[in-house]
């Protein structure tokens, strides 16, 4: 027994002394990883890093009950696939207001200052990367979220965790307990230099700027790939609830010293004549920097200031960013493509003698439509400008018409689809030709499938572009609702696929069953309908029929639906192609109905309400939402039986004159919400008669002040 008890004792001092080496060499390695990544002052050679690195990985395979997912090694990455899990936004990541003028600029300053009094201004660079929101607990990376649409963003954590420019665990120990910090992911141009090399040789298609390449990277299944592709991240501002900081630098400053990646090119400004003197001078020294830029963020520094200043619906009215010139190169038209997208609108592209344009050679560029090409006199062989804006391809903008050869001929725009043969036609108030034959354009085909099975719609996994070319051309799908008939013994005949991919493919299609309303609404492809205005309207009608029996008047009182949308559905359920298409998705049991939600309660209950106006806090929909959930019933138009309007900015001047008349109360957007939570509680409502502009409360005003992010 004496024996057992001792070789115990000697094996658990062996665990204690290999549990503390690990985490000896976990906490070196991150120094020197900060040191090399961050702070550009590497302390040991590669040689000494990699043989530590090693020696932690021998140890922590040896000993998986030591293992940490914020580990060094976890940098190489791994295999192993994933999907993107869904997560709100604690903070909304909002946008920025965009300014291309010192005009601008000097309004949002004297802006301020009227409102606030003298403003101290942090400039900092605008990084032309993907948006990243970092959670930390206790001191470690807990969560990486992407923008997404700025409410929900997806969960990129395992690949973000390969970036050796984010610290997996914080130096110090004054950080807060939990935080959220947000920034941009990077790709160098050495290091997207290198990838457009390596997919060149292999004959892949090249991304088109290093913006679109960190994004593309952020949302590879497989993290070791991300590893491998050299991405960088830069933090720019912290959120938190209870942050122990009155100004903007400050919390720059302790992020920095707990070992993140803050750029050392932000300065604190005193007056505008320093703001513009900084733009001037990063206007041009940003084309020597290592990484993509695309103007500077003018932000107040003062916290307090800040709460005074608030937010538009989706901006901060403390900070605005001032967007630099789109560079231009001059170099030769060679000749010209007409591609046909999934709506049938044809669009012009340039083929260029390849030129060098913000760091990446450029070799195409859009004409948009033929309009353009007969303002700007556009002939192939000419010496064209071309500019590269916030376009995934370039445009050009002009040509010079010195360099015209005396034989140069106008250009002649095509009379027919170049797909198909059929006439093109040009549509009232549309700059673009479009090929009205959808049902027999081959590039309309598929693009509709293509748009269907995406990610944000059926997410339908296994149907790539050249799956769906194949069974295309193999006669098995000619439109969407083809995908739900196609069967595993027809798919594993077909070359490339084989029974393992056939049975993947046909469970994602029955997956897909299941998928949202909303979703398959933007899957449609009705066009003109993206992704939010589809939420907007599956919130408002609730089913795809209400959608397709709604008249112009009852579509044009959705969130986000103008005449042009409006118009564009009613033409979509005209189409009695369509409408076929749709029965038979009905008959193959997808979504077609909202989900019904459990009421929160019945304070609203007998209760006739209008909204009416724009809100800071909650977009009209999301209101509507609210009064269902606790019994309430929604009204388009003042009547004697309404119980009351609630009113945002710009409310109807109609409806106004209407209530005043009917004596309807009026209440402003927080009026509402406290409503709802008096008479939750039993409580004798209060609500005040406000006017048609709403004030945000003070609670998520002073929360907003440091947790809006974009």
């Amino acid at each position: 027994m004496r024996y057992l008890h001792a070789r115990t004792q000697r094996t658990h001092k062996l665990n204690m002394n290999i549990e503390q080496h690990i985490a000896t060499l976990r906490k070196a390695l991150n120094r020197h990883n900060r040191l090399y990544y961050v702070d550009n002052a590497p302390e040991i050679s590669d040689f000494d890093f990699d043989r530590m690195m090693r020696e932690l990985q021998d140890l922590e395979a040896a000993h998986p009950e030591f293992a940490d997912p914020n580990s060094p090694t976890v940098r190489v990455g791994s295999d192993r696939t994933s999907d993107f899990a869904s997560v709100a936004h604690r903070y909304p990541m909002l946008s920025l207001s965009n300014t291309y003028s010192m005009e601008e600029l000097r309004e949002f300053v004297v802006r301020a200052e009227k409102e606030v009094g003298a403003v101290e201004m942090v400039c900092e660079l605008k990084f032309d990367g993907t948006a990243i929101s970092l959670t930390y607990e206790h001191g470690r990376l807990l969560r990486a979220v992407t923008r997404g649409d700025g409410s929900v963003g997806d969960d990129v954590t395992a690949n973000v965790r390969t970036i050796s420019s984010v610290p997996l665990v914080l130096e110090g120990d004054d950080y807060p307990d939990y935080f959220e910090i947000r920034g941009e992911v990077l790709m160098p141009y050495a290091s997207f230099d290198r990838l457009n090399a390596e997919r060149e040789a292999a004959g892949e298609q090249l991304f088109a700027n290093p913006r679109n390449a960190a994004a593309g990277t952020l949302k590879q299944q497989q993290s070791a790939v991300v590893a491998r592709r050299g991405l960088d991240c830069t933090l720019y501002q912290l959120s938190g609830d209870a942050l122990p900081y009155t100004s903007h630098w400050q919390t720059l400053e302790a992020a920095r010293r707990w070992g993140f990646k803050v750029s050392d090119k932000s300065r604190i400004c005193t007056t505008l004549a320093e703001v513009e003197e900084y733009i001037v001078y990063w206007d041009t020294e940003r084309k020597s920097l290592p990484f993509p830029t695309d103007g500077i963020v003018i932000k107040v520094n003062d916290f307090a200031q800040r709460r005074i200043l608030g937010f538009t619906a989706k901006s901060p009215r403390w900070a605005v960013a001032y967007k630099f010139k789109a560079e231009q190169a001059l170099t030769r038209l060679v000749s010209i493509d007409f591609q046909v997208g999934r709506t049938g609108a044809v669009t012009p592209v340039a083929n260029l003698e390849p030129v060098l344009l913000a760091g990446t050679v450029v070799k195409r560029a859009t004409l948009h439509n033929a309009e353009q090409i007969e303002q700007l006199d556009i002939r192939i062989g000419d010496m064209v400008y071309v500019e590269k804006g916030g376009e995934i391809i370039p445009k050009i903008t002009g040509v010079e018409f010195a360099e015209r050869t005396a034989d140069s001929r106008p250009l002649e725009y095509i009379s027919k689809c170049p797909e198909c043969g059929t006439p093109l036609v040009r549509y009232e108030g549309e700059a673009k030709h479009y090929c009205p034959n959808q049902g027999g354009c081959r590039p309309q085909i598929l693009g509709r499938i293509i748009h269907f099975i995406r990610r944000k719609a059926l997410d339908i996994d296994g149907l790539g572009s050249e799956t769906v070319e194949l069974l295309h051309e193999s006669g098995l799908l000619n439109n969407i609702a083809d995908i739900y008939d196609l069967k595993a013994v027809d798919l594993a005949a077909l070359p490339r696929l084989g029974e393992k991919s056939a049975d993947n493919i046909t469970r994602s299609i029955n997956a897909s069953k299941s998928v949202p309303f909303a979703r398959l609404l933007f899957g449609l492809g009705i066009r003109f309908v993206g992704e939010t205005t589809a939420k907007y309207m599956a919130a408002h009608f609730k089913s795809l029929d209400a959608v397709m029996f709604a008249t112009k008047e009852q579509l044009l009182e959705t969130e986000e639906v103008g005449n042009k949308i409006a118009d564009s559905i009613l033409e979509y359920f005209a189409d009695e192609t369509n409408r076929a298409i749709i029965e038979r998705l009905r008959s193959a049991g997808l979504q077609f109905e909202e989900e019904a939600k459990e009421l929160h309660s019945t304070c609203l209950e007998g209760k006739n309400i209008v909204i009416s106006g724009k809100f800071l806090d909650h977009t009209r929909d999301e209101l509507k939402e609210l009064i269902e959930l606790h019994g309430g019933k929604n009204q388009s138009g003042v009547s004697a039986n309404t119980d009351f309007i609630v009113a945002g900015e710009n409310m109807g001047p109609a409806k106004l004159q209407k209530a005043e008349k009917l004596g309807v109360k009026i209440l402003s957007e927080s009026d509402f919400i406290a409503l709802l939570g008096t008479e939750q509680r039993g409580e004798q409502p209060q609500p005040s008669v406000a006017a048609a502009a709403p004030t945000n409360s003070d609670n998520r005003q002073e929360e907003a002040i440091q947790g809006s992010l974009f």
